[in-house]
């Protein structure tokens, strides 16, 4: 998902860089979006990591 992220953010900056405005915040938003829910994601697992069931 991150990777994605990224990709997209790649998308958005070099559409900017040549001026194409509304590719360049599409691709942001997007961007944006998968990064919130690649935060989320990552934490969630982070807490189900530390009070999961643990082996003897």
């Amino acid at each position: 998902m991150l990777y994605w992220a990224l990709i997209f953010l790649v998308v958005a900056l070099i559409a900017g860089v040549f001026g194409f405005g509304g590719i360049a915040s599409a691709s942001a938003g997007i961007a944006q979006i998968l990064f919130f829910i690649f935060i989320v994601l990552f934490i969630v697992a982070l807490l189900a990591r530390a009070f999961g069931s643990k082996s003897p």
